[in-house]
């Protein structure tokens, strides 16, 4: 290339996003309703992740509910297993295998999961896109409603559509919340005077209000501008990560179907020059349009299908995109298309940067080998510690600013403060021993501890140690811990010698 020939940016589209126009304001997208096999499977799994998250709240173990996150008063149920305070280090570890399994998926896999699983992509596409496709239809008719001047039919499908909405943003808002507060209290909430749960009731109109403008209003640009995983995939892809990508190979030079290509026989000039299509899309890293041979166009027929039905107005033939969300509606579009003009299916599909221009996928690439070492380490250690976790935690502690006290001329007695955390959903009455073999004696202050479900049982209790039975200063003593005769926790606190006494 000439020196003083100025480098053509083939990434323009890059310098702005679909949803704002020159000006800075908001371009509202009205996608085409997509069909397709792809389009289809994902409805199904849709149903039944709505099913799940609707469903989840109202399922109950023993009186609690399967899944709650109560953030406020530190209570957590996993399917069942009850997570207290005490248990932070097990969420911390949870979460840190947590991101090191997204990043290790997006990786591979690209974002995947916001086309499939992402609430915000489910609601959005599943369910409010597709009342709207039943009230006002497909995208161009929508654009002719809002062009329209208001009309008693306008006024009937917008006022309906948002009614829809905001009944599914309440029902959206109160589920979520049944996952922090529990069925039962969202229930009292909604069925009582108002002035019992003010506080609950103002948390659902937010919720509710909430959910409502991002699903009527925001919509995509949550995916575009505020989830940050839409941000991180950047870092997080290469070229052997498989999203939704075009294949310019094949696509290009793109045209319309009356300049289609002659039939070629085999060892025509025409075979040659499809080689050279290909070579140059190697060679121009993802847009061979701009080098192509012209002689020969691809088999992208530019009919733009593929734009008009991406929820986030892009055009995935200029390459990976973080407005991407790979919904797979530009592959059903493609390949519908495909068929008509028969040609083969695939042009657009799930694939990698090097498995277009290669024609090879490499999953076990050397990042992915290491992010799934990191993460089959912190697999097995959140095992190991779910594994050693108890129902019950004991803390004995040394009472502070009291001194062990010679009972008699052979005996020691130390304060103690005791807790008992009892994770389980059950009511517990507790009893202290000592340690087989210790020459000693517990005294209790007060009545024998009982730990409610889910609650802390806190107390005193006093150590009695024969003399001659202690170590030195400080001996280290074992308690265990019974509920109704069965062991259940054991605890190590130090027992000290008063000073002078031998």
């Amino acid at each position: 290339m000439n020196a003083s020939e100025p480098i053509k940016d083939t990434e323009a589209y890059r310098d702005k996003i679909a949803t704002v126009d020159e000006a800075g304001k908001r371009v509202w997208i009205y996608p085409k309703k997509p069909k397709g096999p792809y389009t289809n499977a994902r409805t199904y799994v849709s149903w039944v992740l709505l099913a799940f998250l609707f469903g989840m709240p109202f399922i109950k173990v023993n009186g609690e509910p399967l899944l709650l996150f109560n953030v406020l008063e530190r209570k957590f149920i996993l399917f069942g297993v009850t997570f207290m305070p005490q248990d932070f280090h097990l969420f911390v570890l949870a979460m840190i295998t947590f991101v090191v399994f997204i990043v290790l998926f997006t990786v591979v896999w690209g974002r995947l999961f916001c086309g499939w699983v992402c609430p915000q992509t489910i609601f959005m596409e599943m369910v409010f896109r597709k009342i709207e496709y039943a009230i006002e239809g497909d995208a161009n008719a929508q654009r002719r409603l809002d062009a329209a001047p208001w009309t008693t039919d306008k006024i009937i499908k917008k006022v309906s559509k948002q009614a829809i909405f905001f009944a599914i943003a309440v029902l959206v808002a109160n589920t979520f919340l049944a996952y922090i507060i529990g069925v039962d209290e969202v229930i009292n909430i909604a069925t009582e005077p108002l002035s019992q749960h003010w506080k609950g009731f103002v948390a659902m109109i937010l919720f509710s209000g909430a959910f409502y403008f991002v699903f009527s209003y925001l919509r995509e640009q949550v995916c575009v501008a505020i989830c940050p995983y839409g941000r991180l995939q950047g870092v997080m892809l290469d070229r052997n990560s498989i999203v939704v990508a075009y294949d310019f190979v094949r696509g290009e030079p793109r045209g319309k179907l009356k300049k289609a290509r002659k039939e070629k026989s085999a060892g025509s000039p025409l075979s040659k020059i499809e080689g050279e299509v290909a070579t140059a899309a190697k060679a121009t890293n993802g847009n061979p349009a701009a080098e192509a041979v012209k002689a020969e166009l691809g088999d992208c027929i530019d009919c733009k299908l593929c734009v008009q039905v991406c929820p986030t107005g892009i055009d995935i033939r200029d390459g990976t995109q973080l407005e991407c969300v790979n919904c797979t509606a530009c592959i059903d579009a493609c390949d519908e298309v495909m068929v008509k003009v028969n040609r083969p299916k695939g042009l657009i599909r799930y694939d990698s940067y090097n498995g277009i221009v290669e024609g090879r996928k490499k999953l076990f690439t050397g990042r992915v080998i290491a992010y799934t070492a990191v993460l089959a380490i912190l697999i097995v250690v959140n095992i190991v510690l779910l594994a050693a976790r108890t129902d019950v935690e004991t803390l004995l502690l040394r009472t502070p600013g009291v001194l062990p006290q010679k009972v008699d001329e052979t005996h020691v007695s130390n304060l103690y403060n005791y807790q008992v955390i009892n994770k389980t959903n059950e009511v517990m009455p507790v009893e202290f021993r000592l340690a087989e073999g210790t020459a000693g004696s517990l005294q209790l202050v007060g009545k024998p501890p009982t730990a409610e479900a889910g609650q802390v049982a806190e107390g005193a209790l006093f150590i009695i140690l024969e003399n001659d039975a202690l170590e030195g200063h400080k001996t280290e003593v074992e308690i265990e811990v019974y509920s109704n005769g069965e062991l259940i926790d054991k605890a190590k606190t130090n027992f000290l010698r008063p000073a002078g006494m031998q």
